[in-house]
């Protein structure tokens, strides 16, 4: 079929539109990228600047030789690993028996899921709770409070509304279990909509640093995002005056900080290509209503 002219015109807007917007989206990125590998005497410049003239690596080097920066990598994965896992299981066993139109009082659980996402108890309670729970100065009190959330659980339900209940009958005729249709079928063909959760759980401990906060006080056990805020925020003069003293040829506070960033980022970013393909699919499928 011959599109007319107008079809083939709006697609090209489109696709200008969408070019600007993925240059405006990577502008930042590349800037903060240019910074941190810009000598000093270019740090300052006034201008439209994404790569330096001279650039130099020497700083990362320096970035990477930080007091517990490894410690904090080791635990930040520690805590984005444990966190998707339980994350992902929590979540999914809550949406499977919910996508069941025949499970007993499913819309007073399913309004309990949107409260959650209306209303909470507060800082102060979950504190106490955590500490009641002896769960302070551990992995577990970053990963257990927020092991599961409403609106993942609902978008993850809708996914599997959605895969067609015949399939799901001829596995019992064959003998399957609940438990054995939940992992040999429907978590086989929900890949989609867990690359999605995967995504989110994985972004959000990433980048989490109030809780770390509130219930570790280890230095060892410091996220990346909590030692990014602490040493740009509350220990950014005094870093970087020490690290300029050092090579004050090769190091500004604006270098540190840029690289500091590229570094806490880079591991996530990497990341997403690899559930990019699921995720278009997974978030449209799981907000659709079945």
């Amino acid at each position: 079929m011959k599109r007319s002219a107008a079809e083939v015109g709006f697609d090209w807007v489109n696709k200008l539109l969408l070019s600007l917007l993925g240059c405006l989206t990577l502008y930042p990125f590349l800037y903060v990228f240019g910074l941190s590998i810009s000598p000093p005497q270019e740090v300052h410049l006034i201008g439209l600047q994404l790569f330096p003239f001279h650039p130099t690596f020497r700083i990362y080097e320096k970035v990477l030789s930080l007091p517990h920066l490894l410690d904090s990598y080791v635990f930040t994965a520690l805590r984005t690993v444990l966190g998707v896992a339980i994350t992902v299981l929590v979540t999914t066993l809550t949406a499977y028996p919910l996508a069941r139109r025949t499970f007993p009082h499913r819309s007073f659980f399913m309004k309990l899921m949107v409260f959650s996402m209306l209303f909470n108890g507060g800082v102060i309670p979950s504190y106490l709770l955590v500490k009641q729970l002896g769960l302070m100065d551990s992995v577990w009190a970053l990963v257990l409070p927020c092991a599961i959330s409403g609106f993942q659980v609902i978008v993850v339900r809708n996914f599997f509304e959605a895969i067609p209940g015949e399939i799901a009958e001829s596995a019992r005729i064959d003998g399957a279990g609940e438990y054995g249709i939940y992992v040999r079928i429907v978590l086989p063909l929900s890949a989609p909509i867990l690359a999605v959760v995967c995504l989110w759980a994985a972004v959000h401990h990433w980048n989490a640093w109030f809780d770390a906060m509130i219930y570790i006080s280890d230095v060892k056990k410091q996220v990346l995002s909590l030692f990014l805020r602490r040493n740009i925020l509350d220990e950014s003069a005094t870093t970087a005056s020490d690290m300029t003293m050092l090579d004050p040829l090769l190091v500004t506070p604006k270098n540190l900080e840029a690289a500091m960033i590229m570094a806490v980022s880079m591991p996530i970013l990497l990341a997403y290509p690899f559930v990019q393909n699921y995720f278009a699919q997974g978030i449209l499928l799981g907000s659709v209503k079945g």
